[in-house]
């Protein structure tokens, strides 16, 4: 493993938190999972690849939706243990819900409110 692999602070299932941002806007798109390889594998490809915890297999973002995030910066921060990814969402979507970012409901007055709509109906995006 290359020491830069090596200086992550990895958790007791080899995993790590990634934050995705468009390096546009700035804003958050999604958090996902890494384990080593899939982090190796987003640098190597210039892409985003995840680690699926629910089908605990490599996840590379798009490959069902088309919905692929082009890599633009990698950062780590101060403790090692959260990684960055900046990318180029393709097709404006990242959720799978069919909206631009998976942080699309807002707290507000006690209630749990969507501020953003479906850009893309997920049963035409996951056939």
């Amino acid at each position: 493993m290359p020491g830069w692999l090596q200086q992550i602070k990895w958790d007791d299932k080899g995993l790590v938190p990634a934050i995705t941002q468009d390096a546009k806007s700035g804003k958050v798109l999604m958090m996902a999972w890494m384990n080593a390889e899939a982090l190796q594998l987003t640098l190597d490809n210039q892409r985003a690849v995840y680690w699926s915890r629910s089908r605990q297999k490599l996840w590379f973002k798009g490959e069902e939706s088309g919905h692929v995030q082009k890599l633009v910066e990698i950062r780590v921060d101060c403790d090692a243990d959260v990684i960055l990814l900046q990318v180029e969402q393709i097709g404006g979507i990242a959720c799978h819900t069919g909206r631009r970012r998976c942080f699309y409901r807002l707290l507000k007055d006690g209630q749990w409110y969507e501020d953003e709509q479906v850009i893309k109906n997920p049963a035409e995006i996951y056939q």
